[in-house]
Order: C-alpha cells, then structure tokens, then sequence
C-alpha cells in the first residue's frame, strides 16, 4: 500500500489505485468525461498545485538557483493550515490504500510533484519508489 507519484496522462501501474490529479487546470482538449479513462485521474485536486504564479517561476528554472526558489515557494505555500491538512490526510491514507497523486510534466525532476513527493515523506507518508 501507498503513494505513486505518477506522470498524468501515463499508463496506469497495476494496483495504482485512485489517480488524483494535482495540476492547476485540466488536461487541455480532454472532455471531462475522457479524464479517468485517458489515464489523466479519477479526481481533480488543485489544492496541492502550485499557484500560478509559482508554477510559471517552476517553469522557467534554468539554473539550480531558479529551482531553489520555485521549490522554497511551492513548500511554502503548502505550509498553509489547509495545504498541510491535506498532506497529512493523504499520508494517513497512504498506509490503508493504494492511491496516486501527480502531473504532466515529462520529468519529475523538474516538477513539484518531485517536491510533493518529498513533503509526503516528510508528512510519514508509503511513497513507492
């Protein structure tokens, strides 16, 4: 039992479990009736995005310093009592069910789900490898 943090839009590992979409906005052409069955995700969880703002500064990081300061304000934002709620929520939840969070870019190494998958961890979360 746990968390894949997954590419959206990706094949489904088996035994995944719920695909929760932590993405500012749905898959672009996508009808919503297309976005479980497209691999997208069962539920759409901006909550855990980062803000606009944050996401284009994410984006652009060309150099290891950009990508400090997206990664700084991405956990800052999800400092905030109701960000960290739902960390905590799906951290309990990762060792009782199976369940996925993730993103559409390519690379998790340049994504916040590669920081999201750092501050499930540190929330005592199952994180599958």
């Amino acid at each position: 039992m746990g968390i894949r943090v997954v590419r959206l839009g990706s094949e489904r590992a088996r035994g995944e479990g719920t695909r929760i979409g932590t993405v500012r906005r749905p898959p672009r052409g996508v009808p919503k009736s297309e976005f479980a069955s497209g691999n997208w995700y069962d539920v759409w969880y901006p909550n855990l995005a980062p803000s606009v703002e944050t996401m284009t500064l994410g984006q652009s990081a060309g150099t290891p310093a950009q990508w400090n300061a997206f990664t700084r304000r991405y956990r800052a934002e999800m400092a905030t009592p109701d960000n960290a709620r739902s960390l905590e929520l799906l951290a309990t939840l990762s060792h009782q069910s199976d369940f996925s969070v993730g993103c559409y870019c390519e690379h998790e190494a340049h994504c916040h789900r590669s920081v999201l998958r750092e501050l499930l961890i540190e929330k005592g979360a199952r994180v599958e490898p």
